[in-house]
């Protein structure tokens, strides 16, 4: 099975990062903004405003979503913010012919419904193959070319085989998976505790809260992970217990960002601005009501829901932690 064209929907950061990594694998990429001024403007200039210090690779077209823009495509990834994907999804249905593979490249639990991307792609493409990439990576570091590995996941080995092939180089490892479930969950809740370790650090707690909070959080998360069906491997995996690190020790990642803004003081509104659009704030909420219906306690991403809905300060939520009952570690 080889798959060479593949297009991108969503021309920001990651989108733009994703072109040029699998342009570099010898693909025919085509990489779609949502907005035709835009795409224009980045045919022009072959840059990204969302990611200006790298240039877009010479093998990669550039356009805009239409009627036509994914037309013999054989591999789609849906790189546009989780709680957009449903409505991004819903559009592209008309444009989308035949058997399909759309990777969904958000991470993040669907508000309201508690959907995962997958299921959001099944249910407005039914006709679609989903598949979901996730992965340690920061936009800047994989548009130049420095090494990478991620996580893709789908249902069936042999497609995830063919997309690893499809888009592998010598400096973007994917690594093909069949546990979809536990890709997914590992992205969406690391954001989640990416602002809690960013609070930590701009409330200036010290390095040992912050390995103390990753730590229990990442304890939260593989819990919550196989109570969904999610295998250890995965969960421990690129796209789980990576990303978290990752997630939580650098100002490039906005959801930490986001944390350390804060942390020290700064108002949600305030922080958002300053950090971009973080996809932990608002999946916190979501994690924290699905991890309810199966009865399970994630007290770290409840304090950051807490912090993030305004129903608890800082400083109460640091203190709530640090006074739970004594108990075995597990």
């Amino acid at each position: 099975m080889a798959i060479e064209r593949i297009a991108i929907v969503g021309a920001g950061a990651w989108g733009t990062a994703l072109a040029n990594a699998i342009a570099r694998a010898g693909r025919q990429v085509t990489l779609l903004n949502r907005n035709r001024e835009s795409a224009d403007a980045m045919a022009r200039t072959r840059v990204s405003p969302r990611l200006p210090c790298t240039r877009i690779a010479d093998g990669v077209s550039l356009g805009a979503v239409g009627p036509d823009a994914l037309a013999g495509q054989e591999a789609v990834l849906l790189v546009v913010p989780a709680q957009a994907l449903r409505t991004v999804a819903r559009n592209l249905a008309p444009m989308l012919v035949g058997n399909v593979t759309v990777i969904a490249c958000a991470k993040g639990i669907e508000r309201g419904t508690h959907k995962f991307m997958t299921q959001v792609i099944a249910e407005c493409l039914p006709d679609a193959q989903p598949a979901i990439l996730s992965g340690p990576s920061f936009a800047e570091e994989v548009a130049r070319g420095l090494p990478a590995a991620v996580t893709l996941a789908t249902n069936e080995e042999a497609l995830g085989a063919a997309l690893s092939h499809a888009f592998g180089s010598a400096t973007f490892r994917p690594y093909h998976s069949t546990d979809v479930r536990g890709a997914e969950i590992g992205g969406a809740a690391k954001n989640v505790l990416a602002i809690g370790a960013g609070i930590v650090s701009g409330r200036g707690l010290g390095a040992s809260a912050a390995a103390a909070l990753t730590t229990r959080g990442f304890a939260e998360l593989f819990r919550f992970g196989r109570a969904l069906g999610a295998r250890p491997e995965t969960l421990t995996g690129l796209s789980g217990l990576g990303d978290l690190i990752l997630t939580c020790s650098s100002t490039q990642s906005r959801n930490f960002s986001l944390g350390i803004a804060l942390g020290r003081g700064q108002t949600l509104h305030e922080a958002s601005t300053a950090a971009g659009l973080a996809e932990g704030a608002f999946t916190a909420a979501a994690l924290v009501e699905l991890a309810t219906q199966l009865g399970m306690e994630m007290p770290v991403a409840t304090a950051v829901a807490a912090i993030l809905d305004g129903t608890l300060a800082i400083d109460q939520a640091i203190e709530a932690l640090m006074t739970r009952p004594f108990r075995a570690e597990g």
